[in-house]
């Protein structure tokens, strides 16, 4: 057995020695397949598939109303969660590292209550974790590193104990995290204790916990139920910030990883279906190949050669294909692996994700599994062939007495896929068009954005920024804000109006700017005045309103002149500005105030600074001045990052912006192996009736007439292809659901649009073979023996 087969991959390697053409065109057409489905799945299986790095993964779920919890509820539930061993809060926070003389740096971070690692199950690969008393008021300022912050540090076994600048705050290395940990994604690095104040203001927090023995955490209804009774007992909420209410477990790859899953299942179904078309396709290929060898297979058989053996050999072809193919998938997606990480929705997980072993293997594994595929055709077609009857007809009729039906179906079946790929590439277009349509309310060209973190005087330090950043040759303006639209967050506020008592217990967006803002982020003014320099600590508190605010509270008023109040007092409208998307760039217009900096009693560390570049200025080109200018002004902030204000727009688009782009490649992959496979099977179609042809002209029969004969034979194929397409598009395409705007899964303009494509493409790629069977000269073809 082993001898046949070591003489088979012989044989098989002289036919593809002896075939170039055709063995370039299966080897590269399979590599695409092959290296695009690797590289998406090795890219897509940390995501998907993996085990997080948490010993408790299946125990531990995310509390509902992320980042909006407080010190004040954690420490009133601590200890007494129903149905839970343990419970953490903890919020992101961008920390600056200092070590020694080395200049300052931003490192994403995480601050948390102690028991964040024991939620988690994972002990430090050096040192310790927290322990109980870490997060205690006056507690000695720790922090625990991750493996590649600590690698970055030098990697010296020693650092424990040693002392590290955080924040200005010097603490004490406690811990290094294993190699491959994260929490709550890879980009963090470092995390340090939260002293716990029941009085602190801040809400930004999120709870995580681990259930107790015999609670299943997606089944805990009814603890957190008692949960809500204990919260709703000591706490009163706003009834739009009511923590009682739609309240949740979820388990915590969902809560980590749910937004990018939708994105990453339409990117691998999509180059699944390529690889299928690109199997289909060499399947035609070697189909093509039998066809013409039916005779040599005949006379084999008749010199004693079983069909087995027949097959045996066919395989041998096939898997020789697929291991090229492997080889030639293997290096394809080893270097578009990097380009496909960072062109997916993953943040920074496309960021952590390298190629490994894993990528070799899953080449490796699926071209086994086109070999099969591949094999599978031809051996059909072998096994329904009459190999005697083939001898007899040999000398009078060659191939015309063979239908070719399996090349048919071939090509039906890649159409059909080509056909749900640009389905889903057209609803995705239409969708990022009616998104980029939408209004945002703030200028997206010609203004820059750069964030920073402030830890000291930070009225002082945005002042003289804002100044300072001004004067930079190319900059209209230059200003600052808390939190910038289109991206979310920022803080929400009560709100009460003299006279209105209905309002009470409402609360508001609220935005502390500096002067000129308004005007630099292009947020247009309705009535009334922005703020202005005269709007300093000494004078009238006053505030700005959007439109939203004006029409709730002030509807068939002129808001101008009133008053409201606010934890800082009371306040004066001056002006009313036009709505901007706040959080997201669909929501309903929220009402927002807008108040000065120089009257608030605090100001937050992270400041965005927006520059409006002058007429004619390119917006990036003030990125790296920028950053060199807040160096010189203030050596001690840091900068986050500079970006511009269209950029902010592409994100808040959303998933679907970034799968788009890659769908749309791989659309037009499908279409060109598509267009090949059509091509390849019509052309075997017209030779297959080569002398039929010839008699017919002989007798005849214009050109012109055969030529609509091929290509209404390739109509015919690719318009069966399109009918099973539509419904399988319409069946799939739900799965799109989530990334769509304005558009649904059975939009008849992106089917229709879809059809016609492939439609087209079919006629295109029939036309050579068409030609070529219209140009038959009976004289030549009819001497052939």
């Amino acid at each position: 057995m082993l001898q046949s087969w070591i003489a088979d991959a012989h044989f098989a390697i002289r036919r593809l020695r002896a075939h170039p053409s055709y063995t370039l065109l299966a080897v590269l057409t399979l590599g695409l397949g092959v290296g695009g489905t690797a590289s998406t799945y090795s890219v897509a299986r940390g995501v998907l598939f993996d085990p997080l790095p948490y010993t408790h993964e299946r125990e531990v779920g995310v509390f509902w109303k992320k980042t909006d919890w407080r010190e004040e509820e954690f420490l009133y539930i601590r200890g007494r969660v129903p149905g839970f061993r343990e419970v953490a809060l903890y919020r992101r926070r961008d920390m600056i590292l200092r070590e020694g003389n080395e200049p300052a740096r931003l490192v994403p971070g995480v601050s948390a209550s102690a028991e964040l690692f024991q939620v988690l199950g994972v002990l430090p690969a050096l040192g310790r974790g927290f322990q109980p008393s870490d997060d205690a008021m006056g507690a000695e300022p720790v922090a625990v590193l991750s493996y590649g912050l600590w690698r970055e540090l030098g990697g010296d076994g020693s650092i424990v104990g040693k002392r590290l600048t955080v924040d200005g705050t010097r603490r004490t290395v406690v811990g290094v995290m294993p190699r491959g940990f994260w929490f709550p994604d890879p980009s963090v690095r470092v995390w340090t204790p939260v002293p716990l104040k029941p009085e602190s203001p801040s809400w930004n927090s999120t709870l995580v916990g681990r259930v107790a023995p015999g609670h299943d955490v997606r089944a805990m209804e009814a603890q957190v139920a008692l949960l809500t009774a204990m919260l709703d007992e000591r706490f009163d909420y706003p009834a739009q910030w009511d923590k009682t209410k739609n309240a949740q477990i979820t388990p915590i790859r969902a809560a980590l990883m749910g937004d990018m899953r939708p994105a990453l299942f339409a990117t691998l179904g999509a180059m699944t279906l390529v690889f299928l078309i690109a199997c289909a396709n060499v399947a035609a290929l070697m189909l093509g190949q039998v066809e013409a060898r039916f005779v040599e297979f005949a006379v084999r058989s008749a010199l004693g050669a079983n069909r087995q053996r027949l097959t045996q050999q066919l395989s041998v072809e096939a898997l020789l294909i697929a291991a090229a193919g492997g080889a030639v998938g293997a290096l394809l997606a080893t270097a578009g692996f990097g380009m496909l990480a960072r062109a997916l929705p993953l943040g920074a997980w496309g960021e952590a994700t390298i190629p490994d072993w894993g990528l070799f293997a899953s080449a490796l594994m699926i071209a086994v599994i086109a070999a099969l595929l591949i094999a599978l055709v031809p051996t059909v077609s072998l096994w329904r062939g009459d190999l005697h009857g083939v001898l007899g007809r040999a000398r009078t009729g060659g191939f015309e007495g063979r239908g070719g039906r399996l090349e048919n179906g071939l090509v039906v079946a890649e159409v059909a896929l080509a056909v749900v790929i640009t389905s889903g590439a057209a609803l995705l277009t239409r969708s990022v068009t009616n998104l980029y349509a939408v209004d945002p309310g703030v200028r997206t060209e010609g203004v820059a954005v750069v964030d920073v973190v402030i830890r000291a005087r930070q009225r002082e330090t945005v002042t003289d920024l804002t100044a300072a950043l001004a004067g930079i040759p190319g900059v209209r303006s230059a200003a600052a804000t808390q939190n910038l639209p289109l991206r979310g967050g920022g803080y929400n506020l009560p709100i009460a109006i003299e006279g209105r008592p209905d309002v009470r217990g409402m609360t508001t967006e609220f935005r502390v700017v500096t002067p000129g803002y308004l005007e630099s982020a292009g947020i247009a003014l309705r009535e009334g005045r922005t703020i202005t320099d005269a709007d300093r600590r000494d004078a009238e508190r006053v505030v700005v309103i959007n439109e939203a605010l004006a029409r709730r509270f002030f509807a068939g008023t002129n808001a101008i002149g009133q008053l409201v109040r606010d934890d800082g007092g009371t306040a004066r409208v001056v002006g009313v500005v036009a709505n901007a998307a706040e959080r997201h760039l669909t929501d309903v217009a929220e009402p927002v105030r807008y108040v000065a900096v120089a009257q608030m009693p605090w100001v937050d560390e992270a400041q965005t600074l927006v520059l409006r570049a002058a007429p004619g200025v390119d917006e990036t080109s003030l990125l790296e001045p920028a950053r060199r200018v807040i160096q010189r002004v203030t050596p001690g902030v840091a900068v986050q990052q500079a970006t511009t204000m269209r950029r902010v727009l592409d994100n808040a688009i959303g998933p679907a912006r970034q799968v788009v782009l890659l769908l749309s490649l791989l659309t037009a992959l499908a279409l060109t192996l598509g267009a090949v496979g059509i091509y390849g099977v019509i052309a075997h179609f017209a030779a297959r009736r080569r002398h039929d042809w010839a008699i017919r002209v002989a007798l005849g029969l214009r050109g012109s007439r055969i030529v609509t004969r091929v290509v209404s034979h390739s109509a015919l194929l690719v318009t069966e292809g399109i009918g099973i397409g539509v419904l399988s598009a319409a069946l799939l395409t739900r799965l799109l659901s989530s990334l769509l705007y304005g558009v649904g899964t059975m939009d008849p303009i992106a089917l229709m649009g879809a059809g016609a494509t492939l439609l087209g493409v079919g006629m295109i790629a029939a036309l050579i073979p068409a030609w070529r069977a219209g140009m038959t000269d009976p004289a030549i073809v009819l001497r052939e023996p």
